[in-house]
């Protein structure tokens, strides 16, 4: 099961977050501060899936955007990493070109790739 999906700059700032599972605004903000630390601080050669407190991160960077998601134990690391490109794809088709500059869609350029 997906608890949350981060869409994230290489600054650390949060562009998008998604939570499936209720979660305390106070406590969100420690969690993504953490996560995005643990994901940013990797190098490139390092796997893409991290064991972290009780579920597993799974990220993928695009030029400057890691797009993060948190799942359960039993979810299929595979299958959500490839779920991201697919997201990632989507995107790219329907907006054109997109950055991490505005991920909120509003602008006329977004690009990921």
């Amino acid at each position: 099961m997906i608890k949350f999906f981060l869409m994230v700059n290489k600054q650390g700032q949060t562009r998008l977050s998604r939570y499936y599972e209720h979660v305390e605004i106070n406590k969100r903000t420690m969690l993504e501060a953490e996560v995005i630390k643990n994901c940013l601080s990797r190098s490139k050669d390092q796997c893409s899936f991290i064991e972290y407190k009780d579920f597993k991160l799974v990220y993928r960077q695009y030029a400057a955007l890691f797009i993060v998601v948190g799942i359960n134990e039993t979810e299929n690391e595979m299958a959500v990493y490839e779920l991201i490109h697919n997201f990632v794809e989507v995107l790219d088709k329907y907006f054109s070109r997109v950055s991490e500059l505005d991920v909120s869609f509003s602008a006329s350029e977004i690009r990921l790739s």
